[in-house]
């Protein structure tokens, strides 16, 4: 029987996966170190994450390997880290890798000193090469410690300075030239014919999509409108997303959207859940409404926790195969679908299009709903019944194999995303059950992750919450409070938002830049870094300062409403060059150089007309409500049903009550 490692005590399934590995991994923790120099050994920090596919091949192909994992065990002090529940740890030394090799990814290997200086590091090496890594690093520390010494202390130095913010010398006014100079350049890389960018592979970066909405809807941009409704169409319809039972894969490997990295992660789907509904409000398309219903049905299927929280991710394989769980042969299909089969065929393409390799073929659609219903002259809802036939017949059929692996950690900061999701949603659609579902969410988060001081658990397995916030976790918190208190006028979150914001300036903000470090005072990591780009998650720092600008004007906080604009501000000269790395700080440019308005609702908020209200597509708008509370919503008439509205440029005007009287007033 296979000896157990200390992994075997650890809640993350990526650490257990690597639980029975003839390497002697042990978890990261303070005293990694102290061991290693105690041992006078080099340290391996090995990163990954359960539904990583290349982490499964080198686990298999090295740390299965009895006589690799004896060079690893005489030389090194070796660490497991899942990149989920340590990003910190993940941004060192993902920073260090970059540094040296100018690339990064999972599995993430990094070598260091005894005292967490990095020295050497990669991504996935195949064994061989593996070998020759671990012999020569450890020759170069036993007979040469003065170079490693010299080449360590250059590379920690490039780690600290990294992301040092320059802070501008004098301010300069905000322009909306700025914005149109950044769409500009992003236009160059628009794929007009598939959506996305021009490269490959595609990420869906749903931020990426919100912004360039918002921008196309303010100025008109006819360009950017159709070239959004183009990739999400595309997105939707490719087989990046899981016809059969709803989610979308991580990534797509090819030009088409064709070919998905077949991983499904819960904050992938939550912010397409968001986009999608947003987009709904301006496309006003049942393919979208269809994808936001099926990915929630499918969160409820194989992703909910009986707290109300959700899982983190199901992976890529079962069996030892990449998508088998996903795939299917034209057999398959026959003998399942029977009479549904012709139609079937048309819907997800049983043709060369839909074929991926050896015989297997991935469910995506070619045909438009349109171009289907006059083929088979059907009506919308015939059409709806249709499709939910067929996919009801594959996944009863798909359930009889062997499920991929579940990563069921369920991380703060995902599932505040997956709240501001259901609540886009709720808004969107007027669902009830997507207001109920937001809200065992951010009662879990309340009770179990939430501590009186009003400090963040970062994770929770088996019931137990551990490892301390880093401010992705604050961040998309007081985003999720925020927004859940825009759908239901529960001041409780509103004013959770406000304390879990007082918290996180004072232990994350760098007074100055006013920018936010990742990592809160007491970390004792080798360098505090700040997470500022936008990528398949914003930055943290940029739906920080998102929060900023929204509680500032709920709470009439000019302070807060100047931070956001000096974080605005540091990055202001040069965002242009790179707007899908900066999206979500172009949203805030955005309500910086247009107007953006205050909404209060008064009177009665249960009705029809607030529905209404939130069904209207209006993201520069903030909604508060008549409060004693709230110092936006206080001093508003309660008796009667009125909408009041304030902007910076037009100061407030007469209140109103007839919702086609407020979509005058705020014009973008």
């Amino acid at each position: 029987m296979k000896q157990a490692n200390s992994l075997i005590h650890e809640s993350s399934p990526y650490l257990q996966q690597h639980a029975y590995n003839p390497v002697n991994w042990i978890p990261w923790s303070e005293e990694v170190f102290e061991k290693a120099k105690r041992e006078n050994k080099l340290v391996l920090i090995s990163v990954g994450y359960s539904a990583c596919h290349w982490c499964h091949v080198m686990e298999h192909e090295s740390f299965e390997d009895e006589e690799v994992a004896k060079l690893m065990n005489e030389y090194f002090i070796n660490v497991k880290v899942d990149r989920e529940e340590r990003p910190d740890v993940d941004q060192v030394y993902m920073t260090a890798v970059q540094l040296m090799t100018q690339r990064g990814g999972w599995p993430l290997n990094c070598f260091t000193l005894p005292d967490g200086r990095p020295l050497y590091g990669g991504t996935y090496f195949p064994k061989e090469q593996w070998k020759n890594i671990l012999s020569s690093l450890q020759h170069l520390f036993a007979n040469d410690l003065e170079k490693a010494e010299e080449y360590a202390a250059r590379l920690h130095e490039g780690i600290v300075n990294s992301e040092l913010i320059a802070i501008p010398q004098e301010a300069t006014p905000f322009e909306q030239q700025k914005l149109h100079e950044l769409v500009t350049r992003w236009k160059r890389q628009f794929d007009t014919i598939e959506g996305g960018n021009a490269r490959a592979p595609k990420f869906p970066l749903p931020n990426n999509y919100s912004f360039l909405l918002q921008y196309g809807t303010r100025f008109s941009d006819e360009q950017v409108l159709k070239h959004v409704e183009l990739t999400l169409d595309k997105i939707a319809m490719g087989g990046i997303y899981d016809h059969v039972g709803g989610g979308f894969a991580r990534y797509a490997v090819d030009m088409l959207w064709k070919v998905p990295h077949f991983e499904k992660m819960l904050y992938d789907n939550a912010q397409l859940i968001s986009l999608y509904s947003q987009a709904y409000k301006v496309f006003k398309k049942p393919l979208y409404k269809r994808i936001v219903v099926q990915t929630i049905e499918w969160l409820q299927r194989e992703m909910i926790h009986p707290e109300g929280c959700y899982y983190s991710a199901i992976d890529a394989d079962s069996e030892g195969e990449e998508g088998k769980y996903y795939c299917w042969t034209l057999k398959e299909y026959q003998d399942v679908l029977s009479d549904n089969f012709a139609f079937a065929s048309d819907l997800y393409s049983f043709n060369a299009r839909g074929h991926w390799e050896e015989g297997k073929y991935i469910p995506l659609r070619v045909l438009s709903d349109k171009e289907l219903m006059l083929k088979y002259k059907l009506s919308e809802t015939q059409l709806e019944e249709r499709i939910a036939t067929v996919n009801e017949l594959l996944r009863n059929e798909r359930k009889k194999r062997v499920f991929p692996g579940i990563d069921d950690k369920s991380l703060t900061s995902w599932n505040a995303l997956l709240v501001t999701g259901l609540c886009d949603a709720y808004a969107a659609f007027g669902e009830e059950e997507y207001k109920h579902l937001a809200h065992k969410i951010v009662r879990w988060i309340a009770t179990h992750q939430l501590k009186s001081d009003f400090s963040l658990y970062r994770t929770r397995k088996n019931g137990t919450s551990t490892i301390d916030g880093f401010l992705e976790d604050y961040a998309t918190v007081i985003q999720a409070f925020t927004r859940f208190y825009e759908i239901t006028a529960d001041e409780e979150y509103l004013l959770k938002a406000q304390q879990l914001t007082m918290y996180t300036i004072s232990h994350f903000q760098h007074p100055e830049s006013k920018m936010f470090y990742f990592t809160p005072d007491s970390t004792t990591l080798i360098a505090r870094k700040m997470d500022i780009n936008d990528n398949v998650i914003p930055a943290s720092n940029s739906i920080m300062a998102n929060n900023l600008w929204n509680l500032g004007h709920l709470f009439e906080q000019q302070e807060w409403l100047k931070d956001a604009r000096q974080q605005l501000m540091n990055l202001y000269d040069g965002m242009e060059q790179y707007g899908s790395g900066y999206s979500n700080w172009a949203i805030l440019l955005l309500n910086n150089t247009n107007r953006f308005y205050e909404v209060v609702v008064s009177g009665d908020t249960s009705g029809e007309r607030l529905s209404e209200w939130q069904q209207i597509y209006a993201p520069y708008t903030i909604t508060a409500y008549n409060s004693e509370v709230i110092p936006l919503g206080k001093h508003k008439n309660t008796a009667q049903n009125l909408f009041y509205i304030c902007s910076e440029t037009d100061g407030c005007l007469p209140p109103v009550s007839d919702l086609k009287d407020v979509l005058e007033l705020i014009q973008p």
